[in-house]
């Protein structure tokens, strides 16, 4: 079993930037995909990022691209998602997640294990 847990969330203005953190307890995540994905209020959880797990790939969903930005450093078992120009929308929890894969995709069966969340606030 693997424990994820992430950190780094808050309540920010429009345009302000957070990096969320994501350290997962075993190793044996460094062989395999690292996803973020977020719950807003009253909506179903989406997809926001995915890191392969050289991170030769990544991939990102229409509504952060060229915004966010996600890493990953395997000597920590850390993965990051880097928040920029942050807009009210992007309020949610987010959520990093392992892939059963070495690179997993968009889709949320894809990734076998899952962290508590972090909420991330942003007012106008």
């Amino acid at each position: 079993q693997v424990q994820l847990v992430e950190s780094g969330g808050g309540s920010v203005q429009a345009g302000d930037s957070l990096r969320l953190s994501c350290t997962a307890s075993k190793r044996t995540s460094t062989n395999n995909a690292m996803g973020w994905f977020r719950r807003a209020p009253g909506k179903e959880r989406e997809f926001v990022a995915a890191i392969s797990w050289n991170s030769a790939s990544t991939l990102y969903s229409d509504s952060v691209k060229g915004r966010f930005s996600i890493s990953r450093d395997n000597a920590k078992g850390t993965a990051y998602l880097q928040m920029d120009s942050l807009e009210p929308d992007d309020t949610a929890v987010y959520y990093c997640a392992v892939g059963l894969r070495p690179f997993s995709g968009r889709e949320a069966s894809g990734y076998r294990y899952w962290g508590q969340g972090t909420q991330v606030t942003v007012s106008s």
